[in-house]
Formats: C-alpha cells, structure tokens, sequence
C-alpha cells in the first residue's frame, strides 16, 4: 500500500487487489462520505470479500492521518473511496470440440482519501441585551405568520352539464 500526503486530506491505496472492481465498488459505495467509525462497523457487518480489502486500506489512511497530521480518528470522515481497475490476467479453459474459452482474473487498486470533519465555528453572543432583543424580533414576528394547514384544499366544484332543453311538441 502506498500514501500520498496534504495537510487537509490523507490517502491511503492498495494496489493489485485480486477482487473484480465491480465487486469491489459496490461495497465502496457503502462506505463514502461516512465517519470512520460509522464505516468501520459498516464494513464489519458487511459479507462480501472486498470488505476486507477495503478495512485494511481504511485502517491504513487511519494510521497515516494519525501518525503524519495527529487528526484522531473520531474527526476523520471518508472524503472518497473509489476503485480503479488493475490489469487483469488471461487464462483458458478447455471446452468442448477442441474449443477453449477465455478466463478473465481481474484485479483492481482501490483508494480512500480521508478528511477531517470542520470545526463549527461558535456562534457570537450578543454583547449588550439590546442586541439580543433586536435579532429577536424578527424571529417572534416569522412565527407570527399564518400557520400552515395539515388539511388538503378543497377540490374546486364542478359544473354540472346544462340540461338540454326538450323542443315543445
């Protein structure tokens, strides 16, 4: 496994993985976008054999994160994690009739970059009490509005078709 290093982000990839890519990147998806420990018991619970692969490079990008920028792992979050395909390799299988058919082995390099959650910035606290009631006011007068109405709207009445008249006989 090789790493790439940022201050902001931290990589990590595992390269010639003997794992179909399509295989691989159905358990990726599962996986991008959440916190490190919400993937990690993702993947703990999770059947397929990429899995595996893909904690040990998750682990990996941990480590690195950890060790080279001192982010803890609690505020890390998986920014991506993607899977490319390697090269794959060629067999051939007997057949019938002196035929062969072609075995494909696919491999695959499968990358996680991680990044550290944004702090929230604290919200300012107004300084005098006179502030407070002004940014206030505008909040209590928003609820005043009219509420809204769980009731679906009546359905327009429809016309009833003109009777025709009977000619007088």
């Amino acid at each position: 496994m090789s790493t790439v290093e940022t201050p902001t982000e931290v990589r990590a990839e595992a390269k010639y993985v003997r794992i179909s890519p399509r295989k691989a990147r159905l358990v990726a998806e599962h996986i991008r976008g959440r916190s490190v420990p919400e993937a990690r018991a993702v993947l703990a619970f999770t059947s397929r054999e990429a899995a595996g692969a893909l904690e040990k490079v998750l682990q990996s990008a941990v480590a690195n994160a950890e060790t080279n920028h001192g982010i803890a792992e609690d505020r890390l979050y998986i920014k991506a994690a993607y899977v490319d395909g390697g090269p794959v390799l060629k067999r051939w299988r007997a057949r019938a009739r002196g035929r062969v058919a072609r075995i494909r082995k696919r491999t695959c390099h499968i990358t996680v970059r991680l990044a550290a959650m944004p702090q929230p910035a604290p919200a300012a606290e107004p300084a005098t009490p006179e502030v407070a009631e002004e940014t206030e006011r505008p909040k209590s007068t928003a609820a005043k509005k009219k509420p809204a109405t769980t009731a679906k709207k009546a359905a327009p009445k429809r016309k009833t078709p003109a009777k025709k008249k009977e000619a007088a006989s």
